[in-house]
């Protein structure tokens, strides 16, 4: 038995170089967590976005220019509208830059609502100052520029007091346009474009059983005629 034979040996464990040894390592980094306090559920920082205002922001509509026809006033002594009256109770109503046009019905205003609910605003209104039931038809300045770059019979209507544009509610039914047709005598002439219908009555409207047509209640929507000349008047006040 050789000389270290028989003494008390302590073996060490073998090292695996596959497996950290125990402890730390010299040199090595320590890890430190950088992701800072937890959030709360949601995902907002806790005491974000305190005092913030969640209503919505509801914008104003843009004024526009609009066109108010009245319908079928201040014929002979039958539904009497005094201009400057209706002036008066359009402002008082909140309307902006109110100018009328003759005794007919015809008023350039501005307003944030849309067409239609300026067609029933002013129909209230009426029948509030006046005790008058009287349908109203509107159209932007940019409808009524349309309407006379339009123009489809621009060509054969040499007199424009003759040449009349009905403003219709809404679109006309197919049996009505028939019907105007029908009632159409040469050299009359008429043109149905959109919400709009142009007519030329060379010999004039007293005689016209297509005037007596347009301007009767049977057409199945509500509609108002202006002649050519007031057409154009009416555009040439939006620009004011």
């Amino acid at each position: 038995m050789g000389a270290g034979a028989g003494r008390g040996h302590r073996s060490h464990p073998r090292h695996d170089p596959g497996q950290e040894p125990r402890g730390e390592r010299r040199g090595a980094r320590r890890r430190v967590d950088r992701r800072g306090p937890a959030r709360p559920r949601g995902g907002v920082p806790e005491g974000g976005g305190c005092g913030r205002s969640l209503r919505r922001h509801v914008a104003d509509q843009p004024l526009t220019t609009q066109i108010v026809l009245l319908r079928g006033i201040n014929i002979g002594s039958r539904n009497r509208v005094p201009m400057a009256k209706l002036r008066e109770a359009l402002e008082e109503a909140g309307f902006g830059d109110v100018l009328t046009h003759l005794q007919s019905g015809n008023v350039v205003l501005s307003s944030n609502t849309k067409p239609e609910q300026t067609a029933r605003k002013c129909e209230r209104l009426i029948k509030a100052e006046f005790g008058l039931e009287i349908d109203v038809v509107v159209r932007t300045s940019a409808d009524l520029a349309r309407v006379v770059k339009r123009d489809p019979l621009g060509k054969v209507a040499t007199d424009p007091k003759c040449y009349q544009v009905s403003f219709l509610a809404g679109e006309l039914p197919a049996a009505s346009k028939r019907k105007l047709e029908e009632a159409l005598e040469k050299p009359e002439q008429l043109v149905v474009s959109g919400r709009e219908i142009y007519a030329w009555h060379p010999k004039g409207v007293a005689r016209s059983k297509l005037w007596a047509a347009l301007a009767g209640r049977g057409l199945g929507v509500t509609a108002t005629a202006r002649n050519w000349t007031t057409v154009k008047k009416l555009l040439e006040m939006t620009a004011k």
